[in-house]
């Protein structure tokens, strides 16, 4: 029983990074030749956290680092900077977890949220500081608010499609722990 709750585990991290695999390939998929006046969400980072707080185990910091740090390079993005600042709020929220458990969606939203605006304040802020070339404030803040706009549907694709669900009660996963 425990080894098949292991290697569920498992494959589940291979679909996690399959999953971001999948959205970087769309992203870099060149659909349109103008420069948009809009940014798109990013869903990578809406889907980490969402798998994050249903399912801890899923997603280990150094599997979210490495996605993340591969998107910086792709993105032509200052390496590291973006993929720091996602570990640092998805292990803020996975020690939340714990007293967001029983919680409704609102509370979670919520903290989702300002983790998401945690995160592009303090990119900014950190770009601003070594004087790096940036998109227009405007760009960032669209992103922002797309980005926690349509939380709750990558929230309801994770649980109802992939089947990624929180941990009941009286269930553990495959290492033993709630």
């Amino acid at each position: 029983m425990n080894n098949i709750s292991l290697s569920h585990t498992w494959a589940m991290r291979l679909w996690f990074l399959a999953l971001c695999a999948v959205i970087i390939f769309f992203h870099l998929i060149p659909l349109e030749t103008t420069p948009r006046r809009w940014a798109p969400p990013d869903l990578l980072i809406a889907f980490t956290l969402a798998w994050v707080l249903r399912r801890p185990d899923y997603v280990p910091a150094l599997s979210i680092a490495a996605v993340l740090l591969m998107a910086d390079l792709l993105f032509q993005r200052p390496p590291g900077l973006l993929a720091l600042l996602v570990v640092l709020g998805c292990e803020f929220l996975k020690n939340r977890s714990g007293s967001l458990g029983e919680t409704n969606f609102v509370v979670e939203w919520f903290n989702v949220c300002v983790v998401i605006a945690a995160i592009t304040v303090l990119d900014r802020l950190i770009l601003t500081m070594t004087l790096v070339d940036r998109a227009p404030l405007s760009l960032h803040l669209i992103q922002m608010v797309l980005t926690m706009a349509i939380y709750p549907l990558v929230a309801l694709v994770t649980q109802s499609i992939l089947g990624v669900r929180k941990l009941s009660p009286g269930n553990s996963d495959g290492l033993g722990t709630r």
